[in-house]
């Protein structure tokens, strides 16, 4: 059950909205379910002899009996309650007692007080009413509602337990300020799939991701097109900052702004100082190609920061709290700078992982004294190297890098979990199914080469690597071999081999680097390990055979141990080597 509180300074309005068709004739049946005091409140939508004018009148009496310099600008409160897709539909009466419990909770019309605030529900669908109310007292005094939100939000998940409602994540006031119903309804006449609050934030956000400075943070913000005001003080120095959209205008026709605090907590200036402030990244231009490193610049940026993300999942699942909240921060923006810099194939899902994880990196847990420095130097690396194509290394690598994130915000939702975080947690788990269709799509192509190339392998290549994999995984080895992924597991792997590097003792290095139990697919997993620990490319050429001739496009036929020798771990689990293809 969701409360969404509002204000706003036009009675009539709303209620014409609220009893009117809606905007797609959504609204059926509009009617009072309840009011401040039942019989006194006229029903337009029950009773033919009722008007929104009557109604509107009765509850504006108390603010309109102040002289006009006491009116409160925005008088009108607004809170629709909404039930969670899938929970049952409530009666009128079980609305009405929701309505007086909210507006008990949220110091609107305590239980018992002839003096307070005049208010109505109105029900107009199965889901949800909308509860409106005058913010002057019947005497004249304004109510208390101090932190009316949260209290609203207590009250909601009180009544789901006991109306058998699902129970929603209670917030913990670091969430960002959601948009407000004017500004939903004004983005639907207008067009935007979102409101402007939702597109700045983004905007932001990803202005600051990875940035080195406060410079380059407003550079950016203004290379986005938005209109950036900067608030100075007397001594010349930067105190502040609003953004608008541009177009967005008021009814006076001025832009619309928004500070960063309220576009989210931690986009204040402030805030981007303490982030900036953190400790200097690296602001080194792109490298020109070192010896033994492969493709352009978008490929190393993105092998950089796999290295880094999977020291990060390390840091989540460690005892340093402070340490772990830095990271997330840090996670958040490599997710921005990933999200900017994607091929077309991945930019919509990497830009939805980027926008849930993003509530994801904030919590009362401090973290002024850790360091994150790392990994907001691997997201400067990747915004500095630009775009990446959605094929040959560039793609590779970001396979690679997706398939590492997904184990980093796999270990987010664990410790967000531990420590009772559910919002925070529920966020990490969207990024996470966001970030596993962005790696299936990043890696079908380098993925179903590199199976390609290990089902080319000759059969006692392959038996030796599954031999291996047996003696470095023995608990796992089953299930590996299994895996649509082990031909290019045994294909790395004799990559590996042919680079100068030891299979078994890079395995063993692959495995022991982080724990295998959070993976969808292990196999997926220790290929991108191998291939950056190795230094191998994150793609393939057309396989050759040893002797330096094209393998021939057959499947891999196994060779029968004798009699006097005990049959192969693979020869043992894998079908297709247990007989000649016919």
């Amino acid at each position: 059950m969701v409360p969404d509180i509002s204000t706003g300074s036009r009675t009539y309005g709303l209620l014409n909205y609220l009893y009117g068709p809606g905007r797609r004739e959504e609204h059926t049946d509009p009617h009072l379910v309840e009011s401040w005091m039942p019989g006194l409140a006229p029903d337009p939508g029950r009773d033919p002899a009722a008007t929104l004018k009557q109604l509107t009148d009765r509850l504006d009496l108390p603010v309109l009996a102040l002289p006009k310099n006491r009116r409160p600008a925005q008088h009108v409160w607004h809170c629709p309650v909404r039930t969670a897709p899938g929970d049952r539909h409530l009666t009128d009466a079980e609305w009405a007692e929701v309505a007086r419990r909210i507006v008990h909770a949220t110091g609107i019309a305590e239980d018992g007080d002839e003096k307070a605030c005049r208010w109505v529900a109105v029900r107009h669908a199965d889901d949800h009413i909308h509860l409106v109310a005058t913010l002057v007292r019947e005497d004249g005094r304004r109510p208390r509602r101090h932190q009316d939100g949260i209290r609203a939000q207590a009250e909601c998940r009180k009544i789901e337990a006991e109306f058998g409602l699902q129970i929603l994540n209670a917030g913990d006031r670091t969430a960002a300020q959601r948009p407000t119903s004017a500004e939903r309804s004004k983005a639907e006449r207008a067009g935007r799939t979102e409101t402007p609050r939702e597109t700045l934030r983004e905007s932001v956000r990803q202005a600051l991701a990875g940035a080195s400075d406060e410079d380059e943070f407003f550079r950016r913000l203004a290379e986005t097109g938005l209109r950036v005001d900067k608030r100075i003080a007397p001594s010349g120095d930067t105190i502040g900052y609003k953004v608008a959209l541009p177009g967005d205008r008021n009814r006076d026709g001025e832009p619309v702004w928004f500070s960063g605090s309220k576009l989210a907590p931690d986009l204040s200036l402030p805030k981007i100082r303490q982030r900036l402030d953190a400790g200097p990244i690296d602001d080194e231009p792109a490298r020109d190609r070192q010896p033994g490193e492969r493709g352009g610049r978008p490929a190393r940026a993105r092998r950089d920061a796999t290295h880094v993300a999977e020291r990060a999942e390390s840091a989540l699942s460690g005892d340093d709290s402070e340490d772990a909240a830095a990271q997330l921060v840090g996670v958040g923006e490599l997710l921005d700078a990933v999200a900017q810099t994607a091929p077309a194939s991945t930019r919509k899902e990497l830009g939805e992982a980027a926008r849930a994880f993003e509530r994801a990196t904030r919590s009362h847990i401090r973290a002024e004294r850790a360091d994150n420095r790392a990994i907001r130097s691997a997201a400067h690396g990747i915004i500095r190297a630009g775009n990446a194509l959605g094929r040959g290394e560039d793609g590779g690598a970001t396979a690679m890098l997706l398939s590492t994130m997904v184990l980093v915000t796999i270990a987010a939702v664990r410790w967000h979990s531990a420590r009772g975080h559910a919002q925070q947690a529920a966020a990490a788990q969207q990024a996470v199914q966001h970030l596993r269709a962005a790696y299936r799509t990043a890696a079908t192509v380098p993925m179903n080469a590199m199976r390609e190339q290990g089902r080319r392998l000759p059969a006692p290549v392959r038996n030796r690597y599954a031999d291996t994999v047996a003696a470095t995984l023995p608990d796992q080895a089953d299930h590996v071999l299994r895996e649509p992924g082990w031909d290019a597991l045994a294909a790395t792997l004799d990559q590996a081999e042919r680079a100068g590097h030891d299979p078994a003792a890079l395995l063993k290095e692959a495995i022991e680097w982080r724990e295998l139990d959070t993976a969808d697919n292990v196999t997926d997993v220790l290929v991108w390990r191998l291939r950056r620990l190795g230094n191998l490319p994150a793609t393939v050429t057309p396989p050759r055979a040893r002797d330096g001739r094209k393998a021939p496009p057959t499947e891999a036929r196994a060779v029968r141990p004798t009699p006097s020798a005990p049959p192969s771990h693979a020869a043992q689990l894998d079908p297709r080597m247990r007989s000649p293809r016919r």
